[in-house]
């Protein structure tokens, strides 16, 4: 099997497929992997560190890609990159199906068998490849140092010889993985955290790290889908959840926002009219800016001021930790390569027929298979 990882090439992408750690493992399983000259440079893997694993260095994308089983990327590739695929390759990288119109077509045209890593299905056994979790986990951990570093006040309780400071107050809104390392990030620095979450199972991991969870009655075990995301809400549902927000964001320092649906736009659960309430001085990190905004004032990509109150809208925030982020990742992707390897030898197998492969083939026989 080879195996190819192209360099990154998407606007503040510095993350790589895999990492020299994954390609020795996967030299020594039999593979062949080819990497792109400087793919991993800006994750502080060097080429020399990739050959010292067994890889070969290619000095284009097309020399990297040509007779390869599998291509991996983090990013969908561009439009150059794309049209060098051969037929037959599986593409495995974050994909973001619904955005990318034609270009499902093409692959589907060129050959190309794609599995999205952001369809990776929530069981048990796919735990470990689960890209959306475990790029998250950086996620959460950057937001909380943004919001403080925004700040300005210091969110732990200070006893200097000038007077006491008395800690700063933290409120995470949507306690899944993104949230819950939010959490533990801004207890280690010493805020009074709070969280809130429309799933009762959260109540218990939040007290776990030392948080206080915001009760309500909107939480319920019916607010849970069975891959363990918060449902859609209903009309009087989410308006009984705007209040319970709005009455407990008004004396918060910092909010973080993470509160997701799968495939839908993120729930607005802070309005203006809230915003226009807090103290100035107070700073929102909206972790959902790129579905949407959990804050209605948040701008993708944006920083913006409103009464006093920032509200910031990051962009791609594992990127900017790129070294572990691109360990995670690369470990999510070889497990992944592992499940699809045969077991009678080093051949690729992409069976749509199972279920992790098959919830994340999107193109696949020259089909677009998109449900």
């Amino acid at each position: 099997m080879r195996i190819s990882v192209l360099t990154e090439r998407a606007e503040g992408e510095q993350r790589v497929a895999l990492v020299p750690e994954n390609v020795a493992k996967l030299v020594k399983a039999g593979a062949t992997v080819v990497v792109q000259e400087g793919a991993g440079a800006r994750a502080f893997h060097a080429d020399a560190a990739y050959v010292a694993a067994g890889a070969t260095i290619a000095d284009s994308a097309a020399a990297a890609v040509a007779g390869a089983d599998v291509v991996a990327k983090v990013q969908r590739p561009l439009a150059d990159e794309m049209s060098l695929l051969p037929s037959g390759v599986t593409l495995i990288c974050m994909l973001n199906a619904q955005s990318a119109g034609d270009q499902l077509q093409q692959l589907a045209t060129q050959g190309v068998s794609t599995l999205a890593l952001e369809r990776v299905p929530r069981i048990t056994r796919a735990q470990s490849m689960d890209v959306l979790s475990s790029q998250a986990t950086i996620a959460g951990y950057k937001a909380v140092l943004m919001g403080a570093a925004a700040l300005p006040r210091i969110l732990p309780m200070m006893t200097p010889a000038a007077g006491s400071l008395t800690p700063g107050k933290a409120f995470v809104i949507g306690a899944g993985v993104a949230g819950l390392q939010a959490i533990a990030t801004a207890r280690r620095l010493g805020a009074i955290v709070t969280a809130f979450d429309v799933r009762p199972a959260a109540a218990e991991q939040v007290q776990s790290l030392g948080a206080t969870f915001v009760k309500s009655d909107v939480v319920s075990a019916a607010a849970e889908d069975k891959g363990g995301y918060a449902k859609a809400q209903s009309q009087d549902e989410a308006t009984r959840t705007l209040e319970t927000i709005g009455n407990h964001i008004v004396t918060q320092d910092l909010v973080i926002t993470t509160a997701a649906i799968p495939g839908r736009a993120a729930p607005r659960l802070i309005t203006a009219e809230m915003v226009r309430k807090m103290k100035p001085g107070s700073v929102i990190v909206d972790l959902a800016a790129e579905t949407g905004g959990n804050c209605e004032l948040t701008k993708f990509g944006e920083t913006v001021v409103e009464n006093g109150v920032t509200i910031m809208g990051p962009r791609n925030l594992p990127a900017t930790q790129p070294m572990h982020a691109s360990q995670m990742f690369g470990r999510n992707v070889f497990t992944l390569l592992t499940h699809l390897t045969s077991k009678e030898g080093n051949t690729l197998v992409v069976d749509p027929a199972d279920e992790i492969t098959g919830a994340m083939l999107v193109t696949h026989a020259g089909q677009i298979r998109l449900s």
